[in-house]
């Protein structure tokens, strides 16, 4: 049974989940963490409803076996698809990153118009869509996929000619809508930032997730399983492909922490 020394897991597809631990890290320093990026199957935004599910399953089966204390699903698609039936499943916390998000965008929205893009799986499944309708019937909301958003940023090409192109071929009819905030639907899409800004103007505010969920993760831990050490906190890194690669991306998220990465077979 996890207590208030066991470790935090999250589970992403890839390198993007590493945007929510660093906020959980910064939120909750004294936590140690377990992460686990699915690198070899990634990206999951292609995939079917039954792919992800099995992957979402398999990913945090292994975090459990580690004896997390809650689970962060810090990938888009998986909560979309898998959060409710983890959170029916497991014994312990699930938490998903789109309800913080939705969160974030009502109170950030003045013109109640609200953009969401993200994988090809995540915007098909309309979850984005249904949790701001429910949070506030009034908001109109503007959808747009963006799959070639996750393999750039896999890819490290973060800032080049490549993603300015790719955004504005996404991103033209939202910036037509009059959106006045979007959400960055996918983990992967903070480090596309600086782009994203650029083109959609500072009249639109940009909202990512992992600032809200690192919120909900500490308001959960301080209900009673929250740590208490004084030492140096302990990061754990798994892979499931290339564990050099995953390293140098996973550096411009959190520096030195990174400091290397185990490969498991899947």
């Amino acid at each position: 049974m996890p207590n208030k020394e066991s470790a935090i897991g999250v589970f992403d597809s890839g390198i993007g989940g590493l945007t929510v631990l660093q906020q959980i890290i910064e939120c909750l320093p004294s936590e140690n963490t377990v992460y686990l990026g699915d690198t070899a199957r990634a990206p999951y935004g292609t995939k079917s409803v039954e792919t992800v599910l099995r992957y979402s399953f398999e990913n945090t089966e292994f975090l459990v076996e580690k004896g997390v204390k809650l689970v962060v699903v810090a990938c888009n698609t998986s909560t979309a698809i898998a959060l409710t039936r983890l959170q029916d499943t497991l014994s312990i916390p699930v938490f998903g990153v789109i309800e913080p998000g939705v969160r974030r965008a009502i109170k950030s929205t003045r013109n109640k118009k609200v953009g969401v893009i993200g994988t090809e799986a995540t915007i098909q499944s309309g979850a984005y869509t249904r949790a701001l309708k429910e949070a506030d019937s009034a908001v109109e909301v503007y959808s747009r996929a963006c799959p070639l958003f996750v393999p750039l940023v896999e890819e490290g090409w973060t800032d080049s000619p490549v993603v300015e192109l790719t955004a504005k071929a996404y991103l033209g009819s939202l910036k037509q809508s009059g959106i006045d905030t979007l959400i960055l639907g996918c983990t992967h899409y903070p480090l596309l930032k600086k782009t994203i800004r650029n083109f959609m103007g500072r009249g639109v505010r940009l909202v990512d997730s992992a600032e809200e969920t690192a919120r909900d993760v500490a308001g959960a831990l301080k209900k009673g399983v929250l740590a208490r050490r004084n030492g140096k906190a302990i990061h754990s890194f798994f892979v499931t492909d290339a564990p050099d690669r995953f390293i140098k991306v996973g550096r411009r998220f959190l520096g030195e922490k990174v400091e290397s990465a185990v490969r498991i077979e899947r």
